[in-house]
């Protein structure tokens, strides 16, 4: 049997060599194929995995696990999800406290910090029933503020293992994503569709924070769903990373918008100004990989009515907890409220879901070029 990252290279290669051929259409959410990844390629302690929240990133961080081939048990509040899971052959459990019950690590993916609160110390969470907890480990994946992460963490390592390996205590890390991936599909997707979100899933880099030691345990797990792993220090740092990055990265792409928007005023095509940002001091991902101006760049948002990508909505969020943290720590932060109020205007509009760079068009008021 090959291992994990020979199959991986054989899939890309595949994709490369075949690009006129992989067009059928085998449906992603058919996971039994992904069997073939036996057990053996699993090079982690773990031997169970729980995963609760499988929205657009966590279905697929999940099925990733799955693929590479982890005994993965999951959660879901959307019912119709777990359906899908369990007519796949993957076990699903009814509660967060549930899939803890059974598993040596737990991932979880959610929306927002209540969530994580709720998952965590919620009724049916995983503390709901006292201090004994089976988990080794767990990993946050969600974006939330490091406040929260840290409170979550206190909570976590306050408790200890039901069955005592050596550590004592569970670990846990917060572990956002950066990177990105293809928006969701319902229904099926094809061979080559998935092939291209694999290849963009590759680029995504975890964000961790928490313990060396949990670190170093979750490597295995992490390589699993991303290629990019950065350690960034103790409790809530991994959060606090996510929130900073994606900070940079809108107030980017509203300077990118800005100028493009200016430069159409002046006179100056879009076209143009991207040969000269590329090329000089304004050059940045916002203008050479995910070009704002729809008819500058293929393969982008902007290419296709700002459909797909990173919601505005998702951005204004994270823009939110860069506002909280801010004030917490009493810094001003001038570019972050401003950035905040205007993707919340944006929101308001009615763009929420469309990609955050449609900024450019429906803030800046950006023509498309011909």
């Amino acid at each position: 049997m090959a291992s994990c990252s020979a199959y991986r290279r054989w899939l890309v290669s595949l994709y490369r060599g075949n690009s006129k051929i992989i067009t059928s259409s085998i449906l992603y959410n058919k996971l039994s194929w992904a069997r073939m990844s036996s057990s053996s390629l699993v090079s982690s302690q773990f031997e169970r995995v729980g995963f609760i929240g499988l929205g657009n990133m966590g279905s697929r961080m999940a099925n990733n696990l799955i693929k590479a081939g982890y005994n993965v048990l999951v959660h879901d509040v959307n019912l119709d999800v777990m359906k899908k899971y369990s007519d796949n052959g993957i076990l699903t459990k009814n509660s967060p406290f549930e899939v803890a019950e059974e598993c040596d690590v737990v991932i979880t993916m959610l929306p927002s910090s209540t969530h994580v609160m709720d998952v965590y110390t919620g009724r049916k969470g995983f503390l709901s029933d006292g201090n004994l907890l089976r988990p080794q480990l767990f990993i946050d994946s969600s974006t939330i503020d490091p406040q929260t992460s840290r409170t979550v963490s206190k909570a976590i390592s306050g408790c200890k293992l039901k069955e005592d390996r050596g550590s004592g205590s569970p670990a846990i890390l917060d572990a956002p994503v950066s990177g990105g991936v293809l928006s969701a599909e319902t229904g099926s997707l094809t061979f080559m569709s998935w092939l291209r979100w694999f290849q963009r899933l590759l680029k995504a880099r975890a964000l961790v924070g928490g313990s060396e030691q949990a670190y170093m345990s979750s490597k295995p797990l992490l390589l699993s769903m991303g290629k990019n792993i950065i350690h960034c220090g103790g409790p809530g740092n991994g959060s606090a990373a996510k929130i900073c990055n994606n900070l940079a990265l809108a107030v980017s792409m509203l300077g990118v918008s800005e100028a493009f928007a200016l430069g159409q005023s002046l006179g100056i095509s879009a076209h143009t100004l991207t040969k000269i940002f590329n090329s000089s001091s304004a050059r940045c991902w916002s203008s050479d990989s995910y070009n704002p101006v729809p008819g500058v760049m293929d393969g982008v948002p902007a290419s296709r009515n700002y459909e797909g990508g990173f919601a505005a909505k998702l951005m204004a969020k994270d823009l939110g907890l860069a506002a909280v943290s801010a004030k917490e720590v009493g810094l001003s932060s001038p570019l972050t409220f401003l950035a905040e109020r205007i993707f919340t205007e944006l929101c308001n509009e009615g763009h929420g879901v469309k990609d955050f760079s449609c900024v450019f068009r429906h803030y800046f008021s950006g023509k498309d070029e011909l």
